[in-house]
Formats: C-alpha cells, structure tokens, sequence
C-alpha cells in the first residue's frame, strides 16, 4: 500500500472528489451524523449478528457483514443473491433506521441523483489484514439508481476501475465519514479494497464499517 495517499490528503477534508462521470467521493459528508449512525449500527447488529459468508466456490470471506432493510445480500454454495430474511434467524432483516436512510438520500442527491430509494443496506466489518476483491455489483434488478458507500472507522485505499477487471484502477484513500456514490455512466465499474493497515479509530477501534446502499428489488 502507498501510504503517501493518505499522507496527501488530511481526513475528513470537505471536498468533492469527482472519480468519473457520475462517480464523486464527498468528503467527510458523515460526520455530522455520527452519533445517529453509531447507534443506528449498534442496533443492526444487535438484531442482526455479523457473520463470515461463503462464497459459492466454497471460500470463507474475510470480511463480516450483515444486512439492513427490505433486502439482504448474502451468499453460499447455491450463489450471490437478495433475500428478504435473515438465513441465520429465519426472521427480515432490521428496519433500516432513519438516520440511515435520510443520510444515503441526501449523499445520492448532492451527488446528482434525486430521488434515490434504497431497498438494501449491506454492512461489512473490516479488520486490519482484510479485503475486498475486484467486483461490478450486478446482482440487482436494474442499475438506474445509484451505489451509495459510507465508511467509518479506520482508513482503507478503494479501488475504483474500469467496466473490464483487467482496466486499471484508481486507488482512493477513503477516511472515517467519506461517502462515496456511484451510477449512471460509471455504476457498473469494478471496484475493491486493498488489504487494511494496522491502525485504530478512536470510536471503533480496529476496524472499519461500510454502509452500501442498494436499490436492489
């Protein structure tokens, strides 16, 4: 990792980063919904456990996560897909708060997309060491809404590429309260982290929380 990306850029500095057509990293657009989003967080998980999935190729993610709202992402030995309960507890997944909710909206809006009704909420707990490989989010029914991305705790580098995975990507330090929307020309781009540093945040400790927001149904 080149840490001389996170030395260029000071946290939570509130700026608008245009990653392409309709792609924009807004700067510390979180941070003022912190509390909210702390408690809102404490509350999915409580009703709603983090856990390690299973690709349908048989390896175990390393990155956790959980669900809220109409839809839940999950994924086994059958495939990638949307359901509307928990596998784990039979029961939906929790309500997304409003917090939540107003927050994703209001993200998507400065970035140009009015109107924006997420159904999904995918929640992923990343520790120091973890991951997330190259991917398009293509399980959805339709991609004209946009790809709404919150991140809180430790910083990671996002990897935002092109419509191929062999096309080079952008690596884009994200810090505690970026929000990241995607969509339009640029949503099915590929896109990943690179492995975590050691590092700790003052409220989470060591590990970062990413909110993604879907219209999934």
């Amino acid at each position: 990792m080149n840490l001389d990306l996170f030395d260029s850029l000071e946290p939570n500095d509130r700026r608008q980063q245009q990653l392409g057509q309709h792609a924009f990293v807004l700067r510390g657009f979180a941070i003022s919904h912190m509390t909210e989003l702390l408690s809102a967080l404490e509350s999915i998980w409580q009703a709603a456990p983090f856990r390690h999935l299973t690709t349908p190729g048989g390896l175990r993610m390393s990155v956790a996560l959980t669900n809220c709202d109409q839809l839940g992402w999950t994924s086994d030995r059958n495939g990638y897909r949307y359901t509307a309960t928990d596998p784990d507890s039979g029961h939906p997944w929790p309500a997304i708060p409003a917090p939540l909710l107003h927050l994703a909206q209001t993200a998507a809006a400065q970035a140009g997309f009015d109107d924006f009704a997420p159904d999904a909420c995918l929640v992923n707990r990343y520790e120091p060491g973890t991951k997330l490989s190259m991917h398009q989010d293509k399980n959805e029914q339709d991609f004209k809404a946009p790809i709404v991305s919150v991140s809180l705790g430790i910083p990671a580098l996002f990897l935002f590429g092109g419509h191929a995975r062999t096309d080079k990507a952008e690596r884009v330090p994200l810090f505690h309260g970026d929000v990241v929307v995607w969509g339009g020309a640029d949503r099915l781009r590929y896109h990943g982290v690179l492995p975590l540093k050691e590092a700790r945040h003052p409220l989470l400790g060591r590990q970062r929380i990413n909110f993604t927001f879907r219209k999934a149904g």
